[in-house]
């Protein structure tokens, strides 16, 4: 079944990226944001809150928030959408706890692998550190151009891999022209396009279905009301909050954005960007449930994965434009989120990975910590500034093939439910050391290295857990892998307090 031709869908695509490019273009005609790497890749370091929040908001809408939380509505009812919702939220407001601490730590800084290698001086943690940080991004690619093609794929009939190579495309083509910068000013814009969409679609979904429809709806498949019942709870709440927390906090995109927003914007940056966040799902949910209520009749056809049960309520109820709405609604959250892979992958390459001189690397250091620059020291600034935005367009190339070929692959392997908890479950092996790391000046690199390994150990049971679907695998497989990295870092610890005059070497 396409709702609209091919024809439509191309020109629906073509305009989106045209818009999003001409946006970035007038926003990023200053030289600063373009050709230094302070401006590449943290957009200066002074990005006030209002465009901040919803940049936060934008990039945390990944295809889970579009469509993993209509379809729990439709599975759970009304505790699905809770145990997917709150987690999400707290997910980005812990940032309000973190960012101002790693910030004071070294003004300076551009990526968490970097704060890993200045707080221990240990390459081998730093490089270990490295993967779950690319592996994050090279799967945001992946998820958002496979959920986003499936969509359009359900809706225009165009070929599902060339719809994945057009979505690509268009995010990497504003993202190329000015970094992190390109990626605010359209997540401002793009959540503005969610936020008017949803105030627009939802409210005519529930005027033609009726309230009685969301009410009957409102337990799901499952007929379960009750938001806290102990069998969701086990099945879906615990994994989901490990999984959301731990990742955020394994996502250089957010402590990107925690080094280019101004340090007094911080905290209201993050919590309201979380605020704005919790609208998305909250509001498409209504979607799932009125979904779930046998009298609308709403099925999907045979073959279209069930992500899509909310795109076939609104096709279902209202009329062609406004399901043309909804899909750039969905565009937007998919996008929002691709480009700030893009730019994350970027500074891990540009600042972590990139071949550097050891003068180079004192150039980091000293810009990492705020230190003055001799005069000699600012020309060699200015050719280290060039380099690396060099050599973050070029990340960008890469990370977008490797998301690319990851996508063409792993479509046969995982639903996306599962395919989101698994890369997740890798971030949790990060999670615990990165915090203790910016709030506990006793942990070691001892203890952090040995705390990531065991936990590593716990996620074969729970990659297999996944595999075959046994919710009892996954629950304790995920809070052993906490609870194990936990117990290796405390009993490690560091003798005495770390300090910036004697970093650890243990």
């Amino acid at each position: 079944m396409n709702v609209v031709s091919q024809g439509v869908g191309y020109l629906l695509i073509g305009l989106f990226g045209i818009v999003m490019i001409l946006v970035t273009w007038l926003a990023s005609r200053d030289a600063r944001w373009t050709k230094t790497q302070a401006g590449f890749l943290v957009a200066g370091r002074d990005v006030h809150w209002v465009l901040a929040a919803p940049s936060i908001a934008a990039s945390w809408i990944w295809a889970p928030a579009l469509f993993v939380s209509v379809q729990k509505a439709y599975e759970l009812g009304l505790p699905g959408i809770f145990w997917f919702t709150a987690p999400n939220i707290l997910a980005l407001v812990v940032f309000a706890w973190l960012a101002p601490r790693v910030r004071n730590k070294i003004p300076g800084g551009y990526t968490l692998p970097d704060w890993i290698r200045h707080r221990f001086c240990d390459q081998r943690l730093h490089t270990i550190y490295m993967v779950p940080y690319i592996w994050y991004q090279i799967m945001a690619v992946t998820v958002q151009i496979f959920v986003g093609g499936m969509m359009l794929n359900f809706l225009t009939g165009i070929p599902l891999n060339f719809l994945m190579f057009l979505l690509l495309a268009v995010g990497l083509a504003y993202s190329l022209i000015s970094g992190l910068r390109a990626s605010i000013v359209t997540d401002f814009l793009q959540m503005a396009f969610i936020l008017v969409g949803i105030f627009v679609i939802i409210p005519w979904v529930i005027w033609v279905a009726g309230l009685n429809s969301i009410e009957a709806g409102l337990g799901g498949l499952a007929q379960n009301r009750n938001v806290l019942d102990p069998k969701v709870a086990f099945s879906f709440g615990i994994v989901t909050s490990i999984g959301l927390i731990a990742g955020s906090i394994s996502d250089q995109q957010y402590w990107q954005r925690s080094f280019a927003i101004r340090r007094e914007h911080l905290v209201p940056a993050f919590v309201v960007g979380g605020l704005l966040f919790g609208i998305v799902p909250i509001a498409l949910s209504v979607l799932g449930f009125i979904a779930a209520n046998p009298e609308m009749g709403i099925a999907l056809p045979q073959g279209v994965g069930l992500p899509m049960i909310g795109v076939a309520t609104v096709v279902k109820l209202l009329p062609l434009w406004a399901a043309l709405l909804f899909v750039v609604i969905l565009l937007s959250g998919l996008e929002s989120t691709l480009d700030s892979a893009l730019c994350a992958a970027a500074s891990l390459y540009a600042i972590d990975m990139a071949p550097l001189t050891e003068a180079e690397r004192e150039l980091l250091r000293r810009e990492r910590l705020q230190l003055p620059l001799t005069a000699k020291d600012t020309k060699d600034k200015d050719r280290l500034d060039a380099l690396s935005v060099k050599r973050s367009r070029t990340a960008m190339y890469g990370i977008a093939a490797l998301g690319l070929i990851t996508a063409l692959i792993v479509q046969h392997l995982f639903s996306l439910d599962r395919l989101w908890w698994i890369f997740n479950g890798v971030a949790s092996c990060f999670a615990v050391p990165t915090v203790l790391s910016v709030c506990w000046d006793r942990l070691s690199a001892k203890g952090a290295f040995w705390g990531i390994t065991a936990s590593l150990i716990g996620l074969v049971p729970f990659v297999y857990g996944n595999w075959v679907q046994n919710d009892t695998i996954t629950v304790f497989s995920a809070m052993a892998i906490i609870v194990v990295n936990l117990m290796f870092c405390l009993a490690f610890k560091r003798e005495t307090p770390w300090t910036e005059a004697g970093q650890d070497m243990s």
